[in-house]
């Protein structure tokens, strides 16, 4: 609105300036009221880009001045994205399909190393145990008596097997 009243006051005066002549005192006088309606459309500018509803506004009782008032989120106008072609939305999606294809392939590489690594752990676990049982010295104990006689520390490390196993592989 403010453009249009500044439109019209310029138009005016364009006219004033063609019926009146030469003439000092009107051109003057034109002068400066086309200057104070300058100032006053800058003005009405500076208002139309944020509206005060209370010009006057006391100290916050927070204290803290350099807050202003938050505008409502139903206030604010928000613009529409530039639209774009059909191109150039169906070109978006493949290369978004394409992106996640990729991506899943790598996580799955990566399950799979994952689960590579694991079986391969456990099957070492499993060769180690076997070595260890065949690197063991074995000496079956016949008479109890024995174990009664030894002490607590000793006890420890004997372990009972089945000995049998051992005995059908050998042969």
């Amino acid at each position: 609105m403010a453009e249009t009243t500044h439109n019209q006051v310029i138009s005016i005066v364009d006219n004033l300036k063609k019926s009146a002549g030469n003439s000092e005192n009107t051109l003057k006088s034109l002068e400066s009221n086309d200057a104070k309606n300058d100032l006053s459309s800058v003005a009405s500018k500076k208002k139309d880009k944020k509206p005060i509803e209370n010009t006057i506004r006391g100290k916050p009782k927070s204290g803290k001045f350099w807050k202003e008032r938050r505008d409502k989120f139903s206030s604010i106008n928000k613009t529409k994205g530039l639209k774009q072609s059909f191109k150039k939305k169906t070109a978006l999606r493949e290369e978004y399909r394409r992106v996640r294809e990729l991506s899943k392939q790598a996580l799955e590489e990566l399950k799979q190393k994952q689960i590579q690594r694991k079986e391969r752990r456990k099957e070492n676990i499993k060769r180690a145990e076997e070595k260890q049982r065949k690197a063991e010295i074995v000496q079956v104990i016949t008479n109890t008596a024995k174990l009664k006689r030894m002490r607590k520390k000793q006890l420890r490390f004997i372990q009972k097997r089945d000995t049998n196993e051992t005995v059908e592989k050998n042969k």
